[in-house]
C-alpha cells in the first residue's frame, strides 16, 4: 500500500468538471448569463464543447449530449462560492430561477453547521449547483 508521503511525490489539485448537457447554447447561456462565469479557450476546438472559467486554473466543460440524462440527486453536486449570497439570490429571483435549500425549502437559504449559508439551484439540465456566501 502507498504510504501518504510517497502519495505527497505527485500532488493533486482540482482541474475541470465536465458535463454532458442537451442543449449546448441553452446551458452556456445559463452559465454565461445566470452563474456569470466567464467562457475561455475550448482547447478541443470541438463545435459540441464550451469551456467556462471556475476560478484560477479551474473550469467546467459543458459538451453536449443530446442522449445523456442527468440524475436527479441533490447529493451530487459541485459548489461555487459568491462574495454577496444576497445580490446573487437578489439576481435569481429577477430572472425567475428557482432556488432551495438543502432541505427542499423553496426561495430561502439555509445554514451548515460552519455558519455559512447556502442555496441550491439547478442548470437546465437538472445539474445541482451549491452556491454558499462568505
Amino acid at each position: 500500500m502507498t504510504t501518504k508521503s510517497e502519495a505527497q511525490d505527485f500532488k493533486l489539485s482540482f482541474d475541470h468538471n465536465a458535463i454532458q448537457v442537451k442543449d449546448l447554447t441553452e446551458s452556456s447561456n445559463f452559465y454565461l448569463n445566470i452563474l456569470g462565469l466567464e467562457e475561455i479557450e475550448n482547447k478541443t476546438e470541438k463545435s459540441h464543447i464550451r469551456w467556462f472559467s471556475m476560478g484560477g486554473d479551474t473550469s467546467i466543460h459543458v459538451i453536449e449530449n443530446k442522449l445523456h440524462k442527468v440524475p436527479d440527486v441533490k447529493g451530487v453536486h459541485f459548489a461555487l462560492r459568491a462574495n454577496d449570497l444576497d445580490a446573487f439570490i437578489a439576481h435569481l429571483k429577477k430572472n425567475n430561477i428557482y432556488f432551495e435549500s438543502w432541505p427542499g425549502e423553496p426561495k430561502v437559504t439555509n445554514s451548515r453547521p460552519d455558519g455559512i449559508r447556502q442555496v441550491y439551484l439547478q442548470d437546465p439540465n437538472g445539474y445541482w449547483i451549491e452556491v454558499n456566501g462568505e
